[in-house]
């Protein structure tokens, strides 16, 4: 092999943000290289081995509509799939699924290694190569000078990474992996808002000390959701999960050594995720609280490990072999390795363009916790954004922007680029404004076709895409001319207003208490289809007439938010706005009025300010 390389797009890191990213670019047709510490660590599990839940699995939904991978290897590494909220409505159930870690990272290295235009170097980046205001390459550990076109960075928590444990500091990316060093300072001197952030893991457990007899059971659902829409069976054995709980002798061991613990110490001064806090922070902050949950996740179907999920910690190796000591099942339990908190710097998102372009240096992307987020989800929504868009640019076709109403990628992108972050950004359903539109169900019917149509979709997943979309549509006009008047629907079951009119299938299915299965037994002629089809359709006409009211919404909100602001605006110029307001605007340089609306700190006065300058030079709407 020579010594020098060029390639279109390059990848650095290969976590779950790298590894969307690498795909995506892959999968658009152009020369793609991934670069990672060690190839054995690529798709790596690094805290809680699950994919999804509320707002998440929204997320991989997405991911898998535009032929992403981590939906897919979720699916063939599940080991206990649940729908959170199945209860509620379709629009808030969460799809989740505790993975085997070691099946997960197994079949994501297969499928990257099996996927064309992309080679996978283990190779450490140490330098970067600009030129002027432009990322040229890089040099790596080995000495080669790499030479691409674009360049995505996705670097995790590996940048300046420090590990803690009590007052033990390690230098780390991951548990037992060297840091990124020397990037970040790069970064600094081209004047880019480096921070630190910081999160957490609990101690890992062996499962052979466990007492299970007397701990609540958590059975995986008999009939799985998955993630990936190309996805027909299950393949591995499911098995349960185990709850436990925190008590009052646990609280006040915690207490008691709390100034021993790194977050309580001073040695960490970075924010850390307040949605998925310490059990030092859940003692602290909800000292009223009797007890915290805690679940005890199977890492595998041949793996003793297992992850407490609930006690994050950062106290010394020997207070959490006694806090587990006192909760109920774990008296005897060995530990395998202790909790830990990492520190790592992070760029300000708000360095970013909507395509996950760096605005201070051109053809460098950013992806992932290197953006301020945390979780795999987060983080392999952003590599696809990055890849594709940085694939596209090669190709010199228009980028892949998603708007907050297209899909919760879209939310996500949107509020990081534009608010920034003072804490890890997570994705929760309530960050959308448009639920009722943007659910997991039809991830596909919002997205497929919006893949298709530049390239990033697979003939497979087209042709799927394709045939229901076609059965969709025929079911549909079929069930619109099925008419029935309320007297004889009675007969079926179906109480409805003796008002004469006759209704058809579809707003018979839009009634409460009313499924596909009452409808069958009027119009049996109805065709059949799937399983998958049918709940589409069932949950289509439930949702008919709210999402009536929310596409007025959205086309209101599309108004104000297409209105596309001029690249060369001189904000310094504006008259009537403060200095504060001129210096965020300046700072972002929102895309259009709706994301100049979500800056914070900006009034809707500023905005109208700035929408009359805009209207004297002129409105262009993006089409």
């Amino acid at each position: 092999m020579k010594k020098d390389l060029t390639f279109d797009v390059v990848v650095i890191g290969g976590g779950h943000a790298g590894c969307e990213a690498a795909a995506a670019a892959a999968r658009l047709g152009v020369n793609t290289a991934l670069f990672t510490h060690k190839f054995e660590t690529i798709g790596e599990m690094s805290c809680n081995p699950a994919v999804g839940g509320l707002g998440k699995g929204h997320l991989v939904r997405e991911i898998d509509a535009l032929d992403g991978v981590m939906g897919d290897v979720a699916d063939k590494s599940g080991i206990q799939f649940r729908l959170l909220n199945r209860s509620r409505g379709p629009a808030v159930r969460g799809p989740r699924t505790q993975s085997d870690r070691s099946l997960y990272k197994k079949y994501m290295q297969e499928k990257l290694v099996n996927y064309c235009n992309l080679t996978i170097f283990s190779d450490p980046v140490i330098e970067f190569i600009f030129s002027k205001n432009v990322i040229n390459g890089f040099i790596t550990k080995a000495g080669k000078k790499i030479t691409s076109t674009k360049l995505i960075l996705t670097t995790g928590t590996f940048l300046n990474g420090v590990i803690h444990i009590g007052d033990t500091q390690t230098p780390a990316g991951r548990y037992n992996e060297k840091p990124t060093t020397g990037l970040s300072e790069q970064l600094k001197k081209l004047n880019f808002k480096i921070g630190r952030l910081k999160t957490g893991t609990p101690p890992r457990l062996d499962s052979r000390t466990i007492n299970y007899q007397n701990l609540e059971e958590q059975h995986a659902d008999t009939d799985p959701y998955f993630f990936s829409f190309l996805t027909k069976k299950n393949l591995n054995r499911q098995i349960s999960c185990r709850m436990t709980y925190t008590n009052e002798a646990v609280h006040k061991l915690i207490s008691k050594n709390i100034k021993r613990s790194a977050m309580y110490s001073g040695n960490i001064k970075s924010v850390g995720p307040r949605y998925c806090p310490s059990i030092e922070d859940k003692i602290v902050k909800f000292s009223d609280k009797q007890r915290h949950q805690i679940f005890l996740e199977p890492e595998g179907l041949n793996d003793h490990t297992v992850y407490p999920n609930g006690i994050s910690t950062s106290l010394p190796s020997e207070i959490q072999q006694e806090i587990c000591s006192k909760i109920s099942g774990l008296e005897d339990v060995k530990i395998i390795r202790a909790g830990y908190a990492i520190e790592y710097d992070f760029v300000d998102p708000r360095e970013l363009f909507l395509t996950l372009e760096t605005k201070k240096i051109k053809n460098l992307y950013m992806a992932g916790q290197i953006n301020g987020t945390t979780g795999y989800e987060e983080a392999a929504a952003q590599g696809l954004i990055a890849g594709a868009n940085a694939a596209l640019s090669v190709k010199e076709q228009e980028p892949l922007i998603l708007q907050r109403s297209d899909a919760y990628i879209g939310v996500m992108i949107d509020d990081l680029v534009t608010k920034g972050v003072a804490e890890p950004y997570r994705m929760f359903t309530s960050r959308a404004e448009y639920r009722l539109t943007l659910r997991a169900d039809n991830a596909d019917l919002r997205l497929t076709k919006k893949g298709i149509d530049i390239g990033l979709v697979s003939s497979e997943r087209s042709e799927y895409f394709n045939e229901k979309s076609k059965n969709l549509d025929e079911t549909d006009k079929i069930m619109n001319n099925l008419k029935i008047s309320p007297s004889k629907a009675e007969k079926y079951g179906i109480v409805i207003a003796k008002d004469g009119v006759l209704r058809s299938a579809n707003q018979l299915l839009s009634q409460k208490g009313v499924n596909f299965q009452k409808i069958r037994k009027i119009w049996p002629e109805i065709p059949k289809y799937s399983k998958e089809i049918e709940d589409q359709i069932e949950i289509n006409a439930h949702y008919k007439g709210y999402l009536s009211k929310q596409n007025a919404d959205i086309l209101a909100f599309q108004r104000d938010e297409n209105l596309l602001i001029p690249e060369n605006i001189n904000y310094a110029d504006l008259s009537g706005l403060s200095n504060e307001v001129k210096s965020k605007f300046m700072e972002i340089r929102p895309k259009t009025l709706g994301q100049a609306l979500r800056i914070d700190g900006i009034t809707p006065a500023a905005v109208y300010i700035l929408l009359s300058h805009v209207k004297r030079k002129s409105i262009k709407h993006i089409a």
